[in-house]
């Protein structure tokens, strides 16, 4: 969109929808932000932007009460007589004065401990006053970026959009979301119709401002706000907090508020910090000014969340109720300095809705047709809150620049700079991209997929792909080729793949397949190529033991019915045993081991293989069960979000027929049950537990049968509820039944919390238990003891686990360390 005529069209608008407009500043000539602006014995109306400006749209003339309010300042009401539109009215706001009354300083029980027992003891109570409702939200979404570095490891950053100024400052996201909520507390349902969303430079409009992400009920006893943390109000906050009434002042409706100040009793809990405002004998909620720091979040390169409410008095139910929330942030990590706001407006509230059976289902996020295509005399007629003189450059600059950017000139002269050959390009890769036409071509470096074993010796591939993009709904087609290269065994393994996807709803994708590849004996691959090389390199320990295959393959997927989704694959194969080929290895032959052999059932026996070469086929139907899983409806997509409150069940039948010896033919049926537990306040619960059975016990070949994931490392990098920590990688197997459970609990700082001095380190505790059971051999169990959250200031990645395991009498224990992102 061209700058004048955008212009044009936003001060047009201005008179035409916005009623009542003007300034709102303290004493001081500062611009005061986030000021609640309605008429009188109504709650809804508008906002102040971070410049002080506002913009009330009415209906009629004539006499009104305008009311002015913002926690920290005296509540205005204005009385003013409006004979014409626009209507300019500016105001400045005097500081709240909040003062003790002598009965409150000569009692001898904690004012503010009373106060607070009452608010709990009333909570059902206030919050069954508007059990349900619907509503009209607005939501801005706004990040900033100062001193932003120009390359970071090596790699151009750009101009994040083109909202940069010569210091590379400014305005890196803007968005706005217009919607309308239902929403019912018994049972609990959320819904949201986005009516208008925007974004930016950006053709497709989507936010991602959902009104149900910026829920944060503090009437609930675990509050979500970057993490799950103790509400003020909860259950059990005088566990976490020390009250302390700051004073008392009355509103505009002569109602007395307190002013508690919130003292965390440990630094790290996961609590607040600042103030609540608390209506005297209503005991509900006036408003909130509090924050927390990344420590408390557990979000380490955050600096503070910052979070304000503003609640206002609803004549038709007796409630008081939410009418303005904004959330600031600081973030900074690696150089980069980021800070923002999230601002949100409820309004048009109905109390008494007409909910029909099906009003809520698992779809809890639609959008409106052609949301994302407002124009800009829409959107102001519409925006509750004005844009500041920034935002309004940046929506021009970035429309203007989106305008260019989508033009094949700009594009293929980005291209020409991304697609240089350099002398490297041969060992790190290479890709040529056409953006214009949506298609690329990449060559495969010899460090991408550079590897050490002890069958190939050092390994590399070189390869081509090919990548077409339909459509920007998710239709598109990929197609590749690599030859992998063993330098000790000297052997050449081709493969080809093809992939097509046609869309991001369903996601059906299918995939064709075929070559020659190396596979691991346990199809689960216990270890990584990554982590075999350096352990082969470092210490002569070969962990990985494989095989070789020439297979053709074809695999097809796609979400059948919400929450149900399906897979299947069907592949021919001629498996071939492998020898150790190299001895290499940085470690002296001296001080270490020798390279134990490529048997995984005899780690001694160097000549004879774990199978015969043989040719099978094997068919995989598999099925995932997601209960009951919620979803968001975007224009080009579907988005899953499943649901906590039940677990997901993943069940598999696998059929290996067409072999020479008919005992390698087999059935067999897996089934697998998982599910992560908010547990609010006490953490985090989640299990993992997996089962098959054969239907008949035959000889079949080694790489058939039911395998678990070991570990033979101190240092783990695979997830702890996939694999046992102190078993080793092929010690059990079996081709009859057997059922593995993994389960583990993170107390966060529910309990580490509450001890001094070790609350100041703010570690998790974290417990688990693990157990295995085959038909044909005895029992293994696991149990361990872990902390976590380890590291210092901001980085704190790092988890140790101790654990115990029995096997047939015999214990064994020792330490495991993870990184945990």
């Amino acid at each position: 969109m061209k700058y004048p005529f955008f212009l044009f069209l936003f001060l047009i608008s201005i008179p035409l929808f916005s009623q009542i407009q003007g300034k709102i500043t303290d004493k001081k000539g500062e611009p005061l932000s986030f000021v609640s602006i309605y008429l009188d014995k109504t709650i809804t109306g508008t906002t102040s932007n971070d410049n002080g400006d506002y913009v009330l749209n009415i209906k009629r003339k004539g006499k009104q009460i305008i009311v002015f309010q913002i926690l920290g300042y005296k509540t205005i009401k204005k009385v003013v007589n409006i004979t014409s539109f626009p209507f300019r009215l500016d105001i400045i706001l005097e500081e709240e004065s909040v003062r003790l009354s002598e009965i409150s300083i000569s009692t001898k029980d904690n004012p503010a401990n009373r106060i607070i027992r009452n608010v709990i003891a009333n909570k059902d109570k206030n919050t069954d006053k508007f059990a349900k409702y619907t509503a009209k939200f607005y939501s801005r979404g706004l990040y900033k970026i100062k001193d932003a570095p120009e390359k970071f490891l090596g790699r151009n950053m750009g101009d994040f959009g083109g909202g940069l100024d010569s210091t590379r400052s400014g305005i890196i996201y803007l968005s706005e979301t217009v919607s309308e909520i239902k929403y019912q507390k018994k049972p609990k349902k959320f819904k949201e119709k986005i009516i208008a969303s925007k974004v930016s430079g950006r053709d497709n409009g989507i936010s991602f401002n959902r009104a149900e992400d910026a829920n944060i009920n503090f009437y609930q006893n675990s509050v979500e706000f970057g993490n799950d943390l103790v509400s003020p109000i909860s259950n059990n906050a005088f566990s976490y907090y020390k009250f302390k009434l700051v004073g008392t002042f009355y509103d505009k409706n002569g109602k007395l508020i307190n002013k508690i100040n919130l003292i965390p009793k440990r630094k790290n809990d996961r609590v607040f910090n600042g103030a609540i405002y608390i209506v005297e004998d209503d005991w509900a909620l006036y408003g909130a000014d509090v924050s927390v720091t990344g420590a408390q979040v557990n979000i380490p390169v955050v600096d503070v969340l910052h979070l304000k409410q503003d609640y206002n008095y609803s004549e038709q139910n007796d409630a008081w109720v939410l009418i303005s929330q904004s959330i600031d942030f600081k973030v900074n990590v690696f150089g980069f300095k980021f800070d923002g706001r999230f601002s949100s407006a409820y309004s048009k509230y109905n109390f008494t809705p007409n909910y029909k059976e099906n009003t809520f289902t698992n779809e809890v996020l639609t959008f409106e047709n052609e949301a994302t295509q407002k124009d800009t005399v829409y959107w102001n007629k519409l925006r509750p809150v004005p844009l500041t003189k920034e935002e309004v450059k940046d929506y021009k600059i970035k429309d203007s620049i989106k305008v260019v950017r989508k033009s094949k000139k700009y594009l293929d002269s980005v291209n020409k700079k991304q697609n240089k050959f350099n002398v490297l390009s041969p060992i790190t890769g290479y890709t040529y991209r056409n953006s214009f036409e949506k298609w690329s071509l990449s060559f495969k470096g010899l460090i991408d997929e550079l590897s050490f074993n002890t069958i190939q010796g050092f390994n590399a591939s070189l390869g081509l792909s090919y990548f077409k993009r339909q459509n920007e709904k998710g239709k598109w087609w990929r197609a590749a080729v690599k030859a992998n290269y063993g330098f000790s065994d000297e052997q050449v393994r081709p493969t080809f793949y093809f992939s097509k996807k046609w869309n991001n709803i369903s996601r059906p994708r299918m995939s064709i397949s075929g070559g020659i590849t190396t596979a691991q004996f346990n199809g689960r691959e216990p270890i990584s190529k990554f982590d075999n090389m350096l352990r082969s390199l470092l210490k002569r320990r070969n962990y990985m033991k494989i095989y070789e295959k020439s297979f053709a393959r074809i695999a097809y997927s796609e979400e059948i019915k919400n929450g149900v989704y399906f897979s299947s694959t069907l592949e021919y194969a001629n498996r071939k045993p492998l020898f150790n080929s190299t001895n290499y290895s940085f470690g002296r032959q001296s001080k270490n081991a020798p390279y134990t052999s490529n048997n995984p059932l005899n780690l001694a026996d160097y000549t004879n293989a774990a199978f015969a070469e043989h040719k099978i086929t094997t068919l995989n139907v598999g099925a995932t069960f997601v209960f009951n899983q919620k979803y968001l409806s975007y224009p080009d997509r579907k988005f899953n979000v499943g649901n906590s409150k039940y677990p997901t069940l993943s069940v598999n039948y696998r059929k290996t027929f067409g072999a020479s010896n008919s005992d390698l033919n087999s059935d067999l049926f897996t089934a697998n049950l998982r599910q992560n537990i908010n547990a609010g306040n006490y953490g985090n619960f989640r299990y993992n537990i997996r089962g098959g059975l054969f239907l008949k016990q035959k000889n079949i070949a080694f790489m058939d049968y039911l395998q678990v994931n070991g570990n033979e490392l101190l240092f783990v990098s695979d997830n702890s509820l996939n694999s046992f920590g102190l078993l080793d990688y092929y010690q059990l197997f079996t081709n009859d039944k057997y059922a593995e459970a993994h389960i583990e609990h993170n107390f966060k700082g529910a309990v580490l919390g509450k001890i001094p001095l070790i609350n100041k380190l703010n570690l998790h505790l974290v417990g688990g238990t693990k157990t295995l059971f085959m038909a044909d051999k005895n029992a293994y169990t696991e149990y361990s003891v872990g902390l976590g959250n380890i590291g210092f200031g901001k980085w704190r990645f790092l988890r140790i686990d101790y654990v115990q395991s029995n096997y047939a009498g015999i214990k064994n224990d020792g330490f495991l360390f993870r990184l945990s992102f």
